[in-house]
This record gives structure tokens, sequence and C-alpha cells, in this order.
């Protein structure tokens, strides 16, 4: 999954044919296990069954610790921020872009952790959450969620709640009053899902209004373009499971339309998907593929789909995956993404957390030999972080140092260790426990942590943490009679939800379109059992497991010599200076520069203005250089792409109001991540003046010719933060930098919002807003016209006609206060002839300003990112939507131009006197133009 990719499932292993009928899979799973959990009798010490209760005890009170705390503080809001004490509501806390799309003001919290509350044995508390769930919770919020973790958290949960209570009612005790409530609120759900798949390929869209479904003007979505193939692949088993409980067969068919598209779009000469696809044309997007963010729980319901449908289609699609997967991504003990179309070329040199779920669908598979190594690779980041951080590099050095409690390394821990029955499993299990306790709770809760390297807290609980994480823990020290109901009757969603196999055999009224061996050739050997066969995983050695993991002890020390480590630290308390890091680097530091050629760093200026950097570990100094030097880059790379929000802003308008423009100019302009936003205060307007310097990297030698106005910045030399807050120290109410690309246009480069510094950035106020070259000229020729410039900094244009409004006011104001005003109307009357003599000389024919613009995305193939010193990242494959300026406005750039090349005759192109009209054809001209933009209202900016 994107946010939370699960991995895991059943596992069971007995030899069956390729074609083994469903009822003889699931009659002979659970004795498959057994046989499997009892061939480890020796590898490591057993854990006595005391120590194991103990450890179970423990995740219990680590659960009413969370839980409590959850209902305590936060209910009924979606999650608890355990640092503050508080609910969080979306809403009333600063975004978190695309994290807070799954909250949906729907008790997020207490809906995934139902089934948790059964498992636990807690079955009081259940019987009370259900109750609370039916009163408290309401599904029809006027709110954008992701299709995907609604369905994953609030639909499976609401599933796996339903599954177990009236498992709980059949046993005579518990829930005797439930009359499958929670179901129909899952099918009052589903339903509301379903207009997201209103695509010609099926695929959902990303995100859907629960109010207002897509694509309304209320709904505030439907205009995406791209999902990720996780989030359009991990539907089948909560919409499968939705139809063969209710009898409704729509959502199992609309699942399975999603998965038939996501296969037929495979790469078809690797196997291979990509990471996101165009929901309308079906092109990959992103063309990197992995185990990892993006993709991973896409293969997790492959596999699963066989298991819980019985439809061997979905077994032999997993299969094809599987053998691809292995012969180009997994490197053991690594697993690294590489390209769909070049498999043999690796996609980026780091590896992302959510791939540790992986190891737990190897022994679903049956492939547990590199499920043992990758567990371990794991398993020893682990050890030397306390915690998997949220990216590491593949010598094993943290890449993004956040960890927000993510369970797949608990899930794998659980599923190894019943495949193997291997105590060293329990002591792993063990482990996890107490870095939890040690590193991550809190008095209310437990945090996720901000920085695996120092230890930092961020107040974030996220919900998947009570659904999976103590469930897996409290699974992996359970015995048999410690669970209250046979949990291999169940499957395991990838939020961890469980879901009955019965369901195989129930409403079996879904048509199955196989597309499967239409397109491909299968390799028969990839089909000789359909679960794995413990005599295959353990060849007559009870210490299979123990030799495969032992090569791998030290596998992250021998990648990372703690001889440099101690080096660099004696090294900075004899007084060195320590390294230089990325947040800090300045390109105009000369101190910098010569740090970085230290470092065997390069800086190459590309000819589109960007600054590339490379390093060679070669060519630095000395080895601790060299790590130097690749940490600095690991950093850059971050900091660039932290600077990226995925949810994009949209652009902004620059609109020229001042004599004679009167709005009729309007320059398409990209937002800033920092200082105010315009979409949500009134627009900033005043007069335009150039910064000294003209780079605005430091003091303002100027202060009072910006001081009031809006000032003008050449972009590059320093961060794009660093030129706001000195224009802002000088007086400055808003800025605008102007690419120093010369010939730059929106026309023909994407738009692309200004990244902060990597700091706090409250600290700006104002609004900031990036013009390409093209569109920055005509502001600047403008000035070198008419010298006085006013321009209106907004997210949207605003009416022409109010704007001459306010001009005739402003006109009439400074009239009635002036003795000679027959004068200064007639000169009112020369200036409005004038502008028309501009526009009507070249265009006769173009009455109107066209400007269409569609909200931007960046593209997000890592190898082709540049960073830049100044805090920028562009990246040449991006696809996007840019502003047209059409009609009178590509003229009076035109114009400008002209007159800029040509002023040093004294020469302009365009005469402002020849033609002069009345004032009042003049205005009728205007109310023509006026009444052609309302006939064009949607698409105006």
């Amino acid at each position: 999954m994107s946010e939370a990719g699960e991995g895991g499932g059943r596992v069971a292993g007995s030899p069956l044919p390729r074609r083994a009928p469903w009822s003889l899979v699931a009659a002979t799973a659970t004795l498959c296990l057994v046989s499997a959990t009892s061939v480890w009798t020796a590898g490591a010490a057993p854990m006595s069954r005391e120590e194991k209760q103990k450890l179970g005890n423990q995740v219990l009170e680590m659960f009413d610790h969370a839980y409590g705390n959850y209902m305590e503080h936060a209910y009924p809001a979606d999650e608890l921020m355990p640092l503050t004490c508080r609910g969080r509501v979306r809403g009333q806390e600063p975004s978190r872009g695309d994290v807070d799309d799954a909250l949906g003001k729907f008790s997020l919290t207490l809906i995934d952790s139902l089934d948790t509350l059964v498992v636990l044995n807690k079955t009081k508390e259940f019987e009370d959450a259900v109750r609370k769930v039916l009163r408290d919770v309401n599904l029809d919020n006027d709110v954008v969620v992701s299709v995907f973790e609604t369905n994953i958290r609030v639909l499976g949960g609401l599933l796996g709640g339903h599954s177990l209570a009236i498992m709980l009612r059949e046993k005579g005790e518990y829930m005797q009053w439930y009359n499958d409530e929670l179901l129909q609120m899952a099918k009052q759900l589903g339903y509301k899902l379903l207009p997201a798949f209103n695509t010609t390929s099926g695929l959902p869209y990303p995100r859907i209004n629960l109010k207002f479904g897509i694509r309304k003007p209320e709904a505030r979505t439907g205009t995406e373009t791209d999902t990720c193939t996780a989030c359009a692949g991990t539907l089948i088993l909560e919409f499968a499971a939705l139809s063969r409980f209710t009898g409704a067969t729509i959502f199992e068919e609309y699942a399975r339309k999603a998965l038939d598209f996501l296969w037929e779009k495979r790469q078809r000469s690797s196997n291979l998907v990509g990471v996101t696809i165009n929901i309308h044309t079906g092109d990959w997007v992103r063309k990197d593929s992995g185990v990892g963010a993006g993709i991973d729980s896409y293969y997790e319901y492959l596999l699963k789909a066989y298991v819980l449908l019985g439809d061997d289609s979905f077994l032999e699609r997993f299969n094809t995956h599987y053998d691809a997967i292995m012969r180009y991504i997994s490197q053991p003990p690594l697993l690294l993404d590489v390209h769909i179309h070049k498999p043999m070329l690796n996609a980026r040199t780091w590896m992302d957390a959510l791939l540790a779920f992986f190891p737990g669908l190897q022994v679903l598979k049956g492939d547990i030999r590199p499920a043992i190594e990758t567990h371990e690779m794991l398993y020893q980041v682990i050890k030397k972080h306390n915690f998997l951080p949220e990216a590491f590099t593949t010598d094993f050095r943290v890449h993004w140092a956040q960890h927000p409690l993510r369970p797949e390394f608990a899930e794998s821990t659980y599923f190894l260790y019943k495949a193997t029955g291997d105590p060293y499993y329990l002591e792993v299990g063990k482990t996890l426990i107490e870095n939890l306790n040690k590193y991550a709770r809190v008095p209310c809760g437990f945090a996720a942590m901000k920085d695996v390297r120092t230890g930092s807290h961020e107040d974030r609980m996220d919900s998947f943490f009570l659904a999976e994480m103590f469930k897996y823990l409290y699974l992996l020290f359970a015995d048999k009679e410690d669970i209250i109901f046979d949990i291999e009757d169940y499957i395991f969603t990838t939020e961890a939800h469980l879901l009955p196999l019965w369901l195989s055999t129930t409403n079996q009224n879904i048509s199955k379109k196989n597309t499967t061996s239409e397109y491909t050739e299968l390799d028969d050997s990839n089909f000789d059992w359909t679960c794995p066969n413990t005599q295959i995983l353990f060849p007559n050695d009870p210490l299979y497991a123990q030799s495969i993991r032992e090569p791998l002890k030290n596998v992250v020390d021998k990648s990372c010599p703690r001889g440099i480590i101690r080096v660099r630290e004696e090294s900075f308390r004899s007084g060195a200076k320590p390294p230089l890091r990325a947040r800090d680097f300045m390109a105009t530091n000369p101190e910098h520069l010569e740090i970085l050629k230290k470092m065997g760093v390069s800086l190459i200026h590309l000819k589109d203005g960007r600054v590339q950097l490379v390093q060679h570990a070669i060519q630095a100094a000395s080895s601790i250089d060299a790590e130097d030097g690749l940490r600095f880059m690991q950093e850059m790379i971050e900091l660039s792409s932290q600077q990226q929000k995925e949810q994009q802003l949209p652009p902004r308008a620059v609109q020229i109001v001042s004599h004679p423009f009167f709005g009729r100019v309007v320059l398409t302009a990209g937002p800033a991540q920092f200082g105010l936003d315009l979409s949500k205060h009134k627009e900033t307007r005043g007069f335009v003046a150039s910064s000294k310097p003209y780079n605005g990297c430091s003091e303002l030698t100027n202060p009072e010719a910006v001081m009031g106005k809006i000032a003008l910045i050449q972009r590059g030399q320093c961060m794009f933060a660093e030129k706001a807050r000195n224009i802002q120290n000088a007086g400055a109410i808003g800025g605008i930098v102007i690419d120093d690309n010369e010939g730059s246009s929106s026309d023909t480069a994407p738009l692309f919002q200004m990244a902060g510094d990597g700091k706090d950035t409250d600290d700006i106020k104002i609004p900031m807003l990036f013009l390409f070259s093209k569109e920055g000229s005509i502001i600047l020729d403008a000035i070198r016209e008419h010298e006085e410039v006013e321009v209106l900094l907004s997210d949207k244009a605003r009416d022409r006609a109010a704007i001459l409004k306010d001009a005739e006011m402003e006109s009439e104001e400074q009239t009635s206060s002036e003795n000679d005003s027959q004068n200064q109307s007639a000169e009112q009357v020369i200036s409005l002839s004038q502008t028309f003599d501009l526009v009507d000389q070249e265009s006769p024919d173009e009455s109107s300003v066209h400007s269409h613009l569609e909200p931007t995305s960046p593209a997000e193939t890592p190898d082709a990112t540049s960073i830049s010193p100044s805090g920028e990242t562009s990246n040449p494959t991006e696809s996007h939507e840019t502003t047209s300026l059409d009609g009178e406005c590509t003229d009076i750039d035109n114009q400008l131009e002209e007159q800029s090349e040509t002023e040093e005759d004294s020469s302009p192109n365009v005469s402002w006197g020849k033609k002069v009209q009345p004032i009042d054809s003049i205005l009728a001209d205007w109310n023509e133009d006026i009444e052609a933009f309302e006939m064009m209202e949607k698409d105006e900016l």
C-alpha cells in the first residue's frame, strides 16, 4: 500500500496439484502450518511458555495504552496526536498533504481497531466499540478522501468487524443484539466509493468526496489523471468480500476490472508494472518498478485473491510477476527498484521501508530462503537504528529518517515464525516490543519517530499502528488456546483485517474474464505447488534458517565501518568542523564550494540554468571525505524531494492593473510553498520595484524603493526563502521572482512551485510568486515604458470590468480634486485610445484573452530529477498543461519585446497617438470584451 503497504496473509503448506480444488486448499491449510511449525527444534534457545505469556501480556498493556489514550483524548477524531494529547481533525490542523487523505471525519482509528480488539480477546471492549461506531460515525461527510486508504482502513475495518461480530454472535455469548449493522455501513461506504471507477480504463480516481462524489463543483476532486498501481490494485479483497457478504456483485466486478486493466498494461518483455499509471490512457507515468511504496500490495492482493476466491487466474498472474521480481528486482538480501523497460538497470540506490512486507508474502508463496535473507537484512538495520528508517541506501545508511511506527516488519516476523517455528523470531519480536516502549512510548500513546538517528518524535499515531502492529505482535507470542477463535479460518487484508475463508464458496455469481494466458507463456515450474511443502522449505536440516541468516549477521556493520564513525567522532572532539550539511549549502559561498571539491562533489551548470551535483568518490581527498560527500548527496536528494510536495498547488496569476493595461494582461505564475497563501487570503495589490541587489540574496541596499511595494527579484544564487526574507525585511508587501534563464516561458516549460529551504518558513508572511523569463520581461518592459506599474497577485484573475470601474472612479476622484478637469479628461481619453491602438494595429480580429489552466503535478521519476542549489527540483519528463497567453496578451508581449529591441534607436514600432477613439466607443469595446470573458468563464484562470 502507499502509506502502509502491508504484505502477508495465510501461511499454508501442502503439496497440491496446480489446479487443486479450493476446498482442498482450505482444508489442508492448518495441517500444513502445524507441520511447518514442528520442524524447528534447534537453532535458537526455545522461549518458555511463561516468557511468551509475559510478552503477550506486555503487548496487551501497550495496546491498552494506545487505544485508551485515543478514546480518552481523541475520539471521535480520526487519529490521536500523542504529543499534545488531542485528536487530529482534518481542517483544524496544518495540512500534511496526501497523508491527510486517510482522514474522513469517520473515527478512523476506532474502525481500524475493531477486529484487533477481538484478536486480543477484548470482547467487551469490542462490543462497546461497535455500539460507538453505529451511534457516532457518519460516512456522509463533505471531505475528499483517498479511495485506497478508505478502502483498506474503513471498508476493511467494517468488514473485519462484521466478520468477527457474526463469529461471536454464533458462539452465543456476545453480540446477540447484532443485526449486521456494520455490514450495512460497509455497503453504504462501498456505494460511495463506486463513482471513483467512472473512467474509461476502469481504474479508480485516487480521491473521492464522500458526500458529493467525483467531478461535481462541490466535490473538489475528479481532475486527477494518475494513480499508483497499489492504489488501483488493492481493492479486490474488500470489494469481493462486500459482494460475497451482501450478494451485490457490482463491487467485485469493479475491482476485477481494475486488476484486469493493470495486468494488460504490464510491460510485456519484463512482466513488471510501474509505480504510477494514467487512469484514462493507461500510460505508465513512473516507469520504475519494485516491491515497495506504490506497488507493494498489488502483488499481495493477486496472491491473496487466489487464496480467498479460488480463481486460478490470480495465481497465474502473481507467479508471472513473482518470476520477474526474483529475476530483476531481487538482489539478495536487497530488493532494488529497476526500470520496467530496462530491468537490468537499477532505478535507484535506496530501499523504502514498505518492502518489509515482502518476506511475509514470500512465506505465503513458499519461497522461504529469500524471505529469511531479506528479513535478516532488515533486522540488522533495525538493530543499528532501533527502527526501520523510512528509506535507507544499499550500504544501509539512512536516506529518509522518519519512522511512522510501520507494522510491515512485525508482520513478516510473525509469518516467518509460523512457517519455521524458529524461536529466533520470538527474540526479534521481543526486540520490537522493547524498542517501542523505550523510544516511541509517550504519556498519551506512542509517537512516530521524526528521526531515527536523533530519536526525535512526531505528533502522530496512525490508525494502522493499532490495526496491525499489536495484532501481529500478540499473535507472534500467543498459543492457539490464547485466541478465542481459529485464526486459520481467516485471511489477512493488507491492513490486517480478517475476512473469513468461507466467502470463497458464497455468492459466486461474478463473471470471470481470464486475461492471463492470452498474453503470456507461463513457465509450468512456477506452478508445482499451490502452497509450500515443509520438506522443500527445510531440506532435512533443523538449522536451515540459521544457516541462511548467519552470513548476514554483520552485513550492516560491514557496509558502514564503525572505524570511520569513530574517526569522525574523534575529529569533532579535537575541534575539527562538522561536515557540510545540505540544508546549509550556499552555491555562492567559496568555502562551501571548496568543501564540495574535497568531498569529490562537482557542480555542472546546465544550459537551462539548473545546476547538477555529481559525486565521484575516487576524487575525494580521503575516505572520510568521500563518506561525507555521499551523505551530503543523500541529504540534498532528500531535501529536494521534501520540497516538492506531492499535492501540487495550482498556478497563480500576476495581473497588470495599471494604465494602460487595466487588467488585460494576466501572467501565469508559479506559487510558493511558504508565505501568504493567496487562495485563502485577499489578493495583494501594489506597484512593483526592482530590488538591489537584483538577486535578493543579501540585505537590500534600496529599501526605500521597495517599501510598501511588490519587489522584483531574479532567480538564482540563493534559496527562494532567503530572497523572501530579505525583501520582507526591507518592507516589501510581496515578491515576484523572475527566472534568470533567458527565453524561458510558461508556454514551453513546466510550471513549478517555489520550495522552502528545509527550515521553518513560518516567519515569511508576504506572498511570493514565480514568473518565467518571457512573462517577467513583460513587467520589466512595462516599467521601462510607463515607470509606475501596478500589479495584482492573486489565485485567480480579477474581472476586467471591476478593474476598469476602479480606474474610472480613481480618475473621477482625481478630476474633482484638480482645477484643470478638462485637460485631465482629455489625457484619460488619449491614454485609453492608446491601449486600443496597441491591440488593434497588430490583431484587429482578436478581442479577448483566453487563458486555460489546469492544476499541475510533479512527475515522480527519481532518475529524471536534477538538484539545484537554490532549492528547486525540475524534471524534464514532466507533462504539464501551462498557460497560453493568447490574443491581446500575446500581442502586447510581442509589441513590448519589439519596443525593447529598438529602444536604443528611439523608434518604437507602435504609434501611441495615431488612433484616437471617443470614450463611449472605448467603453463599448470593453463591454464586448467583458461579455466574451463571461462566455468563457469555465476556461478562465
